[in-house]
């Protein structure tokens, strides 16, 4: 039986809240599991991550494969490197987790002040660019203007003129050619 540690999605409509469970790899995403062995609630801010280090631990240790998700919420909170320390025989005691993801967060608002620093450079440049009189724009309008309708008229020429008709056939029947017997 293959293990996954994943998550499972709780909560209520656009209010998620995962469990992070190990489960069969063979079940639902929502489906049954083996044991609950942490939790994440994206909501709060900054999100929040609770994982019981003993039971990932225990689990790893069988063989179970956290998904990608799961491995970087697991790397997020510091358990990665508690994990691996131990599993080198080094000490971890010192090594606290995080309760919370405040990484994703200060990048979340540098990129905002970013936004907002481009959208004012912008507007900086569109009011420092040089207003255009209607007036003064008249005349340049004006000598554009026939170089256009130079331009276009070969084109309109070719699609009024009429395509060359091979035969017209006779409209009438004295126009008709007399018939030969």
């Amino acid at each position: 039986m293959a293990v996954h540690i994943r998550l499972r999605r709780m909560g209520t409509k656009k209010r998620p809240f995962y469990r992070i469970v190990a489960a069969d790899s063979r079940r639902a995403r929502d489906g049954r599991f083996l044991e609950i062995v942490g939790f994440y609630n994206p909501i709060k801010q900054p999100a929040e991550v609770k994982v019981h280090e003993d039971k990932i631990t225990k689990w790893l240790d069988e063989g179970a494969v956290p998904s990608h998700t799961v491995a970087s919420l697991l790397t997020q909170v510091g358990f990665s490197e508690k994990y691996q320390k131990a599993k080198k025989g080094e000490d971890v005691s010192a090594i606290e987790l995080k309760p919370s993801i405040k990484e994703r967060v200060k990048k979340t608002r540098k990129m905002k002040k970013a936004a907002v620093a481009a959208a004012e450079a912008a507007s900086e440049v569109a009011a420092e660019a040089p207003k255009v009189d209607a007036a003064k724009a008249a005349p340049e309008v004006a000598a554009e203007a026939p170089k256009e309708k130079a331009v276009k008229a070969p084109k309109e020429e070719a699609a009024e003129a009429p395509a060359p008709e091979a035969e017209k056939e006779p409209e009438t029947e004295t126009e008709k050619e007399p018939d030969k017997e």
